[in-house]
């Protein structure tokens, strides 16, 4: 019995403070989109596509599906290509099949347009609110992780067409600070401004798959002529695209920010307030980039996608917790608790370098599944509180009950009210 209680405990673990609960009840949605793409081009698809979805297709079902098919990604190509050699055209390498690369096409473009159009059914049936906001860009921090990882698949460890694990890792790190530096603006701001770069790469990376299932990986092994400067190979410009993508946003969020205090329509925090939410994610950054430096085994080199695997789930966690507080507009988290596991992890790896690899495991394995009921848990703690089942349009208890329970407690308690009803 003490067992069975213990793991309902787990499973049903509170994340979520009453401040940050009380704090969605008054959360609305605030974002802004310039991107010409999405403006003139996706916009008006999605608004035509949802409308052949029916009533009873839940947002946040379309929101994970469209998740899942991101991942599928990373199942196909982790299979075929785990240490990114399949593509390298080195001897004693087999390629990865050419249906991958159209089921990769696919995916991620249909992924996207699920992405796209989840608001607009959740706005169109009348279940927009923080629930599904919270759930779709809690899995976009993970997706932030998936499409550089896929896209590196393309061009391998060529050592003459393309770049070494390490530096696929920089950009991997770009993207992840890309994204929460997107979500810490909005902290600030009240405001999230969507960047440019998300349209662009998913636009890129379902065109880069479509070509290498039409040529083979081989159509990208050339070099673009430089003139006296020599020659660049297609694999460097896919780096600097993916910098250049990721980075470009950073200028506006300082303008944002800016330009929030100058006319007072920001949170208006003090300087250490600010810049609180930073430290964790610098905190991981830091020992996450000085691993590859200092390891005994060289452990980017040998293990690449673990390390990017591990990277990137960390980072989503910490994303996920920013989110959850600039959404509920409370104080947010200045250290994560798995901190010191990875110190811990990282210093016996030197001193044992045998272990090296086995803990680069276990931290990926305990990251995973620590981040997955962080997520399952808030989400959960979330649809107890708007009455809601998270895949369905359905609600947990009729409108009636949920009423007459609140009515029983307030007879008992009539001061004890501290969460109204939810309607809509």
């Amino acid at each position: 019995m003490r067992k069975m209680q213990l793991i309902r405990r787990l499973l049903n673990y509170k994340y979520l403070t009453r401040a940050q609960i009380n704090g969605f009840d008054n959360y609305k949605y605030s974002a802004i989109d310039t991107s010409p793409l999405s403006q003139y081009v996706m916009h008006p698809f999605w608004d035509w596509l949802v409308k052949f979805f029916p009533r009873w297709f839940a947002p946040n079902l379309m929101t994970f599906l469209g998740f899942l098919f991101s991942v599928m990604n990373l199942v196909l190509l982790s299979y075929y290509d785990w240490n990114f050699e399949a593509s390298s055209g080195e001897e004693n390498t087999t390629p990865i099949p050419t249906w991958v690369w159209l089921c990769t096409a696919i995916n991620i473009f249909v992924a996207y347009t699920l992405d796209g159009i989840d608001g607009k059914q959740a706005r169109r049936i009348g279940l927009s609110g923080p629930l599904g906001e919270l759930f779709d860009h809690g899995l976009d921090s993970y997706t932030a992780m998936l499409i550089p990882t896929c896209l590196y698949s393309i061009f391998g460890r060529s050592r003459v067409y393309s770049v070494r694990p390490m530096r696929m890792y920089y950009v991997c790190l770009t993207v992840y600070f890309n994204f929460f530096i997107s979500h810490w603006e909005k902290y600030n701001t009240g405001i999230l401004y969507l960047p440019w770069g998300y349209d662009l790469s998913m636009w890129g990376s379902t065109a880069m798959y479509l070509v290498t299932w039409w040529m083979g990986f081989e159509g990208w092994k050339f070099e673009l002529p430089l003139g006296s400067y020599g020659t660049l190979p297609l694999g460097n410009v896919m780096e600097a695209v993916l910098h250049i993508s990721a980075m470009a946003n950073l200028p506006l969020v300082f303008i944002n920010v800016y330009n929030s205090y100058k006319h007072r329509t920001g949170r208006l925090l003090s300087l250490s307030e600010a810049l609180r939410p930073l430290w964790p994610f610098v905190t991981y950054f830091v020992l996450l980039f000085v691993w590859p430096f200092v390891s005994p085994n060289d452990i980017m080199e040998t293990d690449p996608r673990a390390m990017f695997m591990l990277s990137g789930t960390i980072f989503s966690n910490v994303s996920c917790r920013l989110i959850v507080s600039q959404m509920s507009i409370t104080r947010c988290e200045v250290w994560h608790w798995q901190t010191p596991m990875y110190v811990i992890s990282i210093l016996l790896s030197l001193w044992l370098p045998i272990l090296e690899r086995p803990l680069l495991y276990m931290l990926l394995i305990v990251t995973t599944l620590t981040h997955w009921h962080y997520g399952a848990s808030v989400v959960n703690q979330m649809c107890e509180h708007f009455n809601r089942v998270c895949f369905t349009v359905h609600k947990r208890v009729p409108d009636f009950e949920v009423e007459g329970k609140q009515h029983s407690k307030l007879q008992e308690h009539p001061d004890a009210l501290k969460m109204p009803i939810k309607k809509d």
